[in-house]
């Protein structure tokens, strides 16, 4: 007989997420983010995965890298006062709260761009969006633990550097 060892819940959800990619856009971030936010709370997601925080800053974990280049999934870990820059996105993307409380803020195009909305993001929320220079918004934990969040970004792990990110301000 031979033993067929079952999917761990990461493997599964990346699965899913691998499915929800190929979706055409404008689908594909909201198939994507509903396919993390299926598997996001699971308390054995991450099991065997060391996924250490940074004193200085959030720091992204590489979980899965697309072979053919056209999206990326990282854990992103965050200890209390850590937040990205104001950024909108190159590509499309989709994430979800893992664990702790993530802020979300949006912001008015504009130089600088000006703050319009905040949005608590408890553990199970998800969000997702296109490529758009006007969707502007800030991630941050302003909690007093740690916080993780699973991303998946519309390229390749090796174009994350220039290819995911439009900073406006740090």
């Amino acid at each position: 007989m031979t033993y067929i060892r079952p999917r761990t819940a990461l493997e599964t959800m990346l699965a899913e997420i691998a499915q929800a990619a190929r979706r055409p856009l404008p689908d594909r971030d909201k198939a994507v983010a509903e396919a993390i936010g299926a598997f996001v709370t699971r308390a054995d997601l991450l099991d065997g995965r060391d996924c250490p925080c940074c004193p200085d800053r959030y720091v992204r974990h590489l979980l899965h890298s697309d072979p053919d280049g056209g999206y990326a999934v990282v854990a992103l870990v965050w200890r209390p006062g850590q937040m990205s820059p104001v950024h909108a996105h190159r590509t499309w993307c989709a994430f979800g709260v893992h664990s702790g409380v993530l802020t979300e803020s949006y912001y008015t195009p504009g130089n600088p761009p000006v703050p319009s909305a905040t949005k608590l993001l408890a553990p199970g929320a998800t969000n997702h969006g296109p490529a758009d220079p006007l969707l502007i918004h800030r991630l941050a934990n302003l909690g007093c633990g740690k916080a993780l969040s699973v991303h998946c970004y519309g390229v390749g792990y090796d174009r994350f550097g220039d290819s995911v990110n439009e900073v406006f301000a740090a």
